[in-house]
C-alpha cells in the first residue's frame, strides 16, 4: 500500500489534475492518494470568511470566483455526458457555504468552530471532483470523506488528534479496500460531536500520514512543486540542489525552520513506523526527489540543509536579581504557555543575567504585555529590566545529523556571515547539535542564505558581485575582460564573477542575477537616470555576498562615496586616486574602515596602472624592512609626451596624441601640472607609513601659469600652441647635455618633490620608452641595488587589467 498526497499547488486547476491522474494511473500499487484544496481556495475561504464577519459583501464576489474555478475544472475535465451530477454536487457544497457566510455576515462574528466549518469545503470540493474526473476515465476509484477517518480531540485551536479512534476508524475501512486507488480530502476532520474540525496548516500532509502509519504502508508520498527538499530555498539561492536522502530527524528540523515542503508533524506518524517518505515533483515526476528514512547518509556532508524562519521577535528578559536565583525561566515559560504562544527557540547567558526568547512576531505585544505583567514585582523592585522586543527578525539554521562529530561548524558558520557585514543577535545550538541557529536581521535573511550556501555547498565555485561606476576608457575595457575570462574564472579560480550594477554619469542598471555582458551599453542606455546614493543603496538593499563596489573614475564626488559601501561590508576596488590622495584623516579613515567592516579598499592602479608598484611596497613594509628613498616616473602620459616630443614636433602634438591614446586624465592639466604625479609619490609615502599631505609635496611644474589657469581642454590645447617656444628650450637645453627629459618623483627622508629632470645616459631612467612607469625603492635590504618595478603604466587596458587584479586578489581571501 502507498499513501499518496497532492498538495494545492499540484491541483491549481484542470491541467494540474490531469498531471495528478496521470502519476496515480502511471503506480500499479493499491494506493491511497490525498488531495488538498485547489491551489489558493483555502486562503480565499479565509478571506472571504473575514469579510463576512467584518459586514463586508466582497465575500460574494470571492464565492463567486470560488464557484467559477471549480465549475470550470469540471467543464474542462469531465465529459459533458457526465457533468450534471457533479456540477449539481458542487453547487449544493457552494451553496451550503453561502449560507455559513451570510449567517457569520449577519451575527458579525467568525467563531473557530464555525471558520474550521468553512474551511473544510475547499478539500471537500476538490477531492470530489478529482475522484469523479478519474471515474469518468474509467480508472478504478473510490472515494471516502476523511470526516469519516479522522477524528480530533475538541481542543479547536490545536485540534488534537485522536490517534486511538484515528487508526482504528482508518484499518476498518481500508480492511478490505474495494479500489486500486481511494481518494480522499486532506485537512479535514471530525471533532468528538462529529463537527467539522481541521488539521491546521499542513493538515493535508498529516492527513496523509495518518493514514500511512494506520495501514503500515510501504511507502509515503509528498508530491509538490518541487523537486524534494533542497540545500536551501530556490528562490532565495539560485545554486540550491535537491538533497537525495535525508534522517527522519534532519528532514524535521529543516521543516521546524521553515522547510515547507513538509510540515513538522507530518513525520512524527511514519518515524514511528519506519515508514519512507518520498518527496516528488508533479510537474516533473522524472526527477528523483527527496528520500526520507531512518538512515543517516551525509556523504560526508555534515551540514545538509540550511533552512529559515521570517516574522521572528525577540524578547530579553534580564537583570542582576536574576543571577543565582531558581525558577525565572520556569516563571517565563509558564506565562508563555499560558497564552499558548509557542518559542520557537530560546537562550540564556551563562551569567544568568539574561534569557532571550524567539517568537512569531504577531505574537510579540501580548507576549510582552503578560509577561510585565507576571513580573511587575520584580520589574518594579528593579531585580529585572523591563522587557525588551526586538522585530522584524529571521531565525536562520543549519541542519545536519551529522554536525556534532564535524568541528569547526559553528565557527565556519559565523565567520561567514561576519566576513558579510551579517550581525548574530543570538546565537541557539541543541544538544543533540542536528542544528545551529543564529537571528538576523529579517533585510540580511535571503543574503546570509546565500553567504551560508556557498561556504558549506558550493565549495568549487565563490561568486562576487560587482557594482562598477564608470564605464568610458577603463570601464568599458575592464567589462570586457571581464566578460571574456569568465569561463576562465570559474573553471581555473572557481569564481563566478558578474556584475550585478553599471553606472555612468547619465543612467545607471541594477540586476541581482548578473547584467548580460555581451550588450550591456544597450541595457546601461535603457537604464534609470544615474545618482551615486541611489546607486548605493541598492547595492546595499540586494544584500549580495562577496559584494564589491568598482570606481573606474577620476569624479572628486565618486570619491567621496566609499565610507557607507565599506560600512556595508562592500569592498572598494579603484582607480581613482583622489580618495587615497584626499586629506590625511579621509585616507587613514577608509583604511580603517576596511579593517573594521572586513571589506578590503584596494588602489593598486592609483600608481602605475596595472604594475604591482603599492603590492610590493606593502609586502616590503609587511616583511620589516624600511624604505629611506623612492625615485619615480609615475606618469605614463608624461613618459609619453618627453619620449615623443622632439625638434619636429609641437609640444600641443605630442600632447594630443598622449590625450587620443587615453594615456591622460580626462583632464590632461591634472598630468601635465603634475598634480598627478604629486598624488601618486603622496600615496608610496603614505603607503610607506608617512603621514603626509599633498600640499607637503614641492610641485616644480613647468607648465606656464597661463596654461593652467585655462578653463578647458580646448584652451589649454591653444595655450600650449602659444607657448611651444618655451617648450623647445626645454628640448634644447636636455639634448644639448646629452640628456632626455623626464617628469620625476622623489621621496627622500620623509620628503617627497616632484619635477622635470634631465636624465643622463646610464641611469635607469634614460632608456625608459612609451607610456612606461618604473620605481626604484631603497630600503635596508636594498641599499645599494634598488628593487626595481617596471612596465607600462598608462592606457585603458592596462589600468582595468590592474583593476581585474584587485578584484581577483578580494575573491580569492
Amino acid at each position: 500500500m502507498i499513501v499518496a498526497k497532492f498538495g494545492g499547488t499540484s491541483v491549481t486547476d484542470s491541467n494540474c489534475i490531469s498531471r495528478v491522474l496521470d502519476i496515480i494511473q502511471n503506480n500499479p500499487e493499491q494506493q491511497v492518494v490525498v488531495v488538498s484544496a485547489l491551489g489558493g481556495i483555502t486562503n480565499m475561504i479565509q478571506q472571504s470568511a473575514q469579510f463576512a464577519a467584518n459586514g463586508d459583501l466582497k465575500y460574494q464576489e470571492i464565492l463567486t470566483e470560488i464557484e467559477e474555478r471549480h465549475f470550470a475544472c469540471i467543464k474542462e475535465l469531465i465529459p459533458i455526458n457526465a457533468q450534471s451530477q457533479v456540477l449539481s454536487h458542487i453547487k449544493q457544497q457552494i451553496n451550503a457555504l453561502s449560507t455559513l457566510h451570510e449567517g457569520v455576515y449577519l451575527l458579525r462574528e467568525l467563531s473557530p468552530r464555525t471558520k474550521d466549518h468553512m474551511l473544510v469545503f475547499g478539500e471537500l470540493l476538490s477531492y470530489y471532483i478529482i475522484a469523479k474526473t478519474a471515474i469518468a476515465q474509467n480508472l478504478d476509484v473510490g472515494f471516502e470523506n476523511a470526516r469519516h477517518l479522522i477524528f480530533t480531540k475538541n481542543d479547536i485551536e490545536k485540534n488534537t488528534v485522536d490517534h486511538q479512534k484515528t487508526f482504528e476508524s482508518i484499518q476498518s475501512y481500508f480492511k478490505k479496500p474495494k479500489h486500486r486507488v481511494t481518494i480522499v480530502p486532506g485537512f479535514v476532520a471530525s471533532d468528538e460531536e462529529g463537527a467539522p474540525a481541521t488539521l491546521g496548516r499542513g493538515g493535508s500532509d498529516l492527513t496523509a500520514a495518518l493514514i500511512a502509519s494506520a495501514l503500515d504502508a510501504t511507502q509515503l508520498e509528498i508530491w509538490t512543486d518541487v523537486s524534494g527538499m533542497f540545500t536551501a530555498h530556490p528562490k532565495y539561492v539560485k545554486q540550491a540542489r535537491a538533497i537525495k536522502q535525508l534522517s527522519y530527524h534532519e528532514a524535521m528540523e529543516l521543516s521546524h525552520f521553515g522547510a515547507k515542503v513538509i510540515y513538522p508533524p507530518t513525520l512524527q506518524p511514519v518515524t514511528k513506523k519506519n515508514i519512507p517518505v518520498l518527496v516528488k515533483n508533479t510537474f516533473h515526476p522524472e526527477d528523483e526527489g527527496t528520500l526520507i528514512t531512518n538512515e543517516k547518509t551525509s556523504n560526508g556532508q555534515a551540514v545538509r540543509g540550511i533552512s529559515y524562519i521570517e516574522n521572528i521577535a525577540l524578547l530579553t528578559l534580564e537583570g542582576s536579581g536574576m543571577i543565582g536565583i531558581p525558577g525565572y525561566s520556569k516563571k517565563l515559560l509558564s506565562v508563555l504557555a499560558k497564552e499558548k504562544i509557542n518559542v520557537i527557540m530560546m537562550t540564556q547567558a551563562s551569567s544568568e543575567h539574561s534569557i532571550c526568547i524567539g517568537i512569531e512576531s504577531s505574537m510579540a505585544p501580548l507576549a510582552k504585555k503578560m509577561i510585565e505583567d507576571d513580573f511587575a514585582y520584580e520589574i518594579e523592585t528593579q531585580r529585572i529590566n523591563p522587557i525588551s522586543v526586538e522585530d522584524e527578525l529571521s531565525i536562520i539554521a543549519l541542519v545536519g545529523e551529522n554536525m556534532k562529530s564535524h568541528q569547526g561548524i559553528s565557527g565556519k558558520m559565523f565567520s561567514a556571515l561576519g566576513r558579510n557585514n551579517v550581525n548574530v543577535k543570538a546565537i541557539a545550538q541543541g544538544a543533540s547539535e542536528r542544528n545551529i541557529t543564529a537571528v538576523i536581521d529579517s533585510s540580511n535573511t535571503k543574503q546570509a542564505l546565500n553567504i551560508l550556501h556557498e561556504a558549506f555547498f558550493e565549495k568549487h565555485i565563490k561568486q562576487i558581485n560587482l557594482f562598477i561606476t564608470g564605464v568610458g576608457n577603463v570601464g568599458s575595457k575592464l567589462i570586457e575582460q571581464l566578460h571574456n575570462q569568465s569561463e576562465y574564472l570559474q573553471s581555473q579560480l572557481k569564481l563566478n564573477v558578474k556584475v550585478a550594477g553599471l553606472s555612468n554619469s547619465r543612467k545607471m542598471l541594477t540586476d541581482a542575477e548578473g547584467i548580460d555582458l555581451s550588450n550591456w551599453e544597450d541595457q546601461l542606455a535603457k537604464g534609470e537616470k544615474a545618482d551615486p546614493d541611489t546607486f548605493f543603496e541598492i547595492a546595499k538593499g540586494l544584500h549580495l555576498r562577496n559584494s564589491i563596489y568598482v570606481d573606474n573614475t577620476a569624479n572628486e564626488k565618486i570619491a567621496h562615496t566609499y565610507p557607507p559601501y565599506l560600512k556595508s561590508s562592500i569592498s572598494v576596488v579603484t582607480c581613482n586616486k583622489i580618495a587615497a590622495a584626499e586629506n590625511y584623516a579621509y585616507y587613514s579613515n577608509l583604511k580603517q574602515l576596511a579593517r573594521t567592516y572586513n571589506a578590503p579598499y584596494l588602489f593598486e592602479t592609483n600608481v602605475g596602472a596595472g604594475l604591482p608598484i603599492i603590492d610590493t611596497l606593502n609586502h616590503l613594509i609587511a616583511s620589516g624592512d624600511k624604505v629611506h628613498t623612492i625615485q619615480a616616473i609615475l606618469s605614463g602620459s608624461l613618459n609619453f609626451v618627453f619620449n615623443e616630443f622632439n625638434d619636429k614636433t609641437t609640444f600641443r602634438e605630442v600632447v594630443q596624441q598622449a590625450m587620443d591614446a587615453g594615456f591622460t586624465e580626462p583632464d590632461p592639466k591634472i598630468d601635465l601640472s603634475g598634480v598627478d604625479v604629486a598624488r601618486k609619490i603622496l600615496i608610496l609615502a603614505r603607503e610607506s607609513g608617512l603621514e603626509m599631505e599633498l600640499s607637503d609635496i614641492d610641485n616644480e611644474s613647468f607648465l606656464p601659469k597661463a596654461c593652467l589657469e585655462t578653463k578647458d581642454n580646448d584652451s589649454f590645447l591653444a595655450s600650449l600652441d602659444d607657448h611651444n617656444d618655451q617648450f623647445e628650450k626645454l628640448f634644447t637645453a636636455s639634448a644639448s647635455n646629452n640628456c632626455r627629459l623626464k617628469y620625476v618623483a622623489e621621496l627622500v627622508d620623509g620628503k617627497a618633490k616632484v619635477g622635470l629632470k634631465e636624465i643622463p645616459v646610464g641611469h635607469d631612467f634614460y632608456n625608459l620608452s612609451g607610456s612606461d612607469n618604473i620605481v626604484l625603492f631603497y630600503t635596508d635590504r636594498y641599499k645599494d641595488q634598488p628593487l626595481i618595478v617596471k612596465g607600462a603604466g598608462a592606457g585603458g587596458e592596462v589600468t582595468a587589467s590592474g583593476i581585474f587584479a584587485d578584484i581577483i586578489r578580494i575573491a580569492k581571501q
